[in-house]
């Protein structure tokens, strides 16, 4: 296994890359994890892939290399195990570069909890308390789209897998031991849908904070401009909010202007902007005038109408606390509030009706809010029991 004394290989060249990939080919797991910027374009500009596995640490250059196939093959080999830490936005990376997503994965953020490690530590507050490591944190803010890189910047970017590799046998055998890897496994499935990675233009809206108050023209222009900056953003690769502001958007609704002119009184709207899409954005505005909004989505969750919710949903906490605690597990990683909401509400698609949660909480939840169970305290320890029938 590498150490933080090991040198890694920097690799930009198509036969050592090829040298790279057939020798760690034969690895059960690696330990991988990407440096990327995405502070100009809409999708993550993908800088460099460092990897450990056996005793080979590697950085790769994907801006250098003209061809991946060996790497691909690598990334996407059923037999290999793909351990990460926060993996989502490497996912997203890999989606992306390929059309698919690698799996199996570990991500060693999600096993964290699993293991009554704080929920959502960080990378090196993980390496601190399992290794007892302390990570440099000079090359934070590194541009890695700059050429070259020196061996400084090189040695940090490697120091995040090697001790990733150190990390995930810990990991494994503590998960292994309480029972629990099939748990993170469940977990870990969700980062391999693509869905998670999509962006629809026509739901664009959707995830726009207010956009539930509008109603009817304003709703339909704020649709309508919402799917247009999405795929125009997709197309020209770059951040929404170099196309259209969320303010901008808002504030279009509201004037719903018909021409360029009267563009010109939104002081947020550069002018450049107007120049260069103005007619366009008009022509938008008339089209959605002219037809009825997108209906809201329906809500899956009933509403919880109860005039008790808040201390429901408290005394519902109360009781993931406390099975969390007797298995020495993270309690947010069991569920958050939203969660307990949803069971509550009678809500189908809930995870903790699924999986191991349902196993470890959800039923003893169910049967309490059928009343079969109550909470009572003894000896000042809180107990949850079945309730006794009535004589």
């Amino acid at each position: 296994m590498p150490t933080s004394a090991t040198v890694p290989v920097y690799i930009d060249q198509t036969p050592a890359l090829a040298d790279f990939c057939q020798a760690i080919a034969g690895c059960s797991w690696l330990a991988m994890d990407t440096e990327f910027l995405r502070d100009k374009t809409y999708y993550p500009q993908f800088c460099l892939l460092q990897i450990a596995a056996g005793d080979q640490v590697a950085c790769i250059d994907p801006l250098a290399l003209t061809d991946l196939g060996p790497l691909l093959e690598i990334l996407y080999d059923p037999n290999i195990t793909k351990v990460l830490h926060a993996a989502r936005q490497d996912m997203e990376i890999f989606y992306h570069l390929h059309g698919k997503l690698p799996s199996p994965v570990f991500d060693t953020q999600i096993a964290a909890p699993l293991l009554g490690i704080a929920d959502q530590i960080g990378y090196a507050g993980l390496v601190q308390e399992l290794l007892g490591a302390q990570l440099e944190k000079g090359h934070s803010r590194t541009d890695w789209s700059q050429r070259p890189l020196n061996a400084e910047q090189l040695k940090y970017a490697a120091d995040d897998v090697i001790y990733l590799a150190r990390l995930y046998p810990k990991m494994l055998q503590r998960l292994e031991k309480l029972g629990r890897l099939d748990w993170l496994t469940s977990d870990c499935q969700a980062l391999c849908e693509p869905d998670v990675y999509e962006n629809p233009p026509e739901t664009a809206w959707l995830r726009l904070s207010g956009a539930y108050k509008m109603k009817g023209a304003a709703l339909s222009i704020i649709q309508t401009l919402a799917a247009w900056r999405e795929r125009t953003a997709q197309q020209e690769n770059l951040p929404r909010g170099w196309v259209l502001k969320d303010d901008v958007l808002f504030d279009l609704a509201r004037l719903q202007p018909k021409t360029p002119v009267q563009l010109q009184t939104l002081r947020a709207l550069a002018e450049r902007t107007v120049k260069r899409h103005g007619e366009e954005i008009c022509a938008l505005v008339r089209q959605a005038l002219a037809q009825p909004p997108q209906a809201l989505p329906q809500k899956s969750r009933p509403s919880l109408g109860t005039p008790d919710k808040e201390a429901l949903l408290d005394l519902l906490g109360a009781v993931v606390r406390l099975l969390a605690e007797r298995h020495t597990l993270n309690p947010a990683v069991v569920a958050g509030r939203k969660d307990l909401e949803a069971l509550a509400a009678g809500e189908a698609d809930c995870k903790l009706r699924e999986g191991w949660r349902y196993h470890l909480v959800g039923a003893e939840l169910e049967a309490l809010l059928r009343g079969e169970h109550q909470l009572s305290v003894s000896d000042g320890r809180l107990l949850l029991e079945p309730r006794l029938a009535a004589k």
